[in-house]
């Protein structure tokens, strides 16, 4: 069975996509940046802006049954080498004792206040 999460915002139905979906005991969560949505805002900080992230894959992930815990990939983009530093700590916090596959890279993202995106792959824990 498949589910379909969103966050509401309006970038998923302009751009055609869901902020996750989960298909029997995987949940994919899509590319995430540091928007506040409740107030559609974007924070300065990559810092904030990573904060944000996890946040969100956070809500996505349990509303789909699912926990940090699950997650076993995650892609990390930051468009400036300089946040790898500031974000490694954010991101430790989250994910230190998961340990998930991970890959970082730098790039440009869609908007120039974007300076950080997150996409992860969980799988639930008990499955066979």
């Amino acid at each position: 069975m498949r589910k379909l999460i969103s966050t509401g915002s309006p970038f998923e139905k302009t751009a055609g996509y869901s902020r996750a979906v989960v298909q029997g005991d995987w949940c994919f969560v899509a590319g995430t940046t540091g928007y506040d949505y409740t107030t559609m805002t974007m924070p300065d900080s990559v810092e904030e802006q990573a904060r944000n992230c996890l946040a969100t894959i956070g809500k996505a992930l349990e509303e789909g049954g699912f926990a940090f815990a699950d997650v076993v990939r995650a892609h990390y983009y930051i468009t400036d080498a300089d946040y790898v530093d500031r974000v490694f700590p954010i991101l430790g916090e989250t994910f230190g004792d998961i340990r998930p596959a991970a890959t970082m890279i730098v790039c440009a993202l869609n908007k120039p206040e974007m300076k950080i995106e997150i996409e992860v792959t969980a799988l639930r824990r008990d499955a066979p």
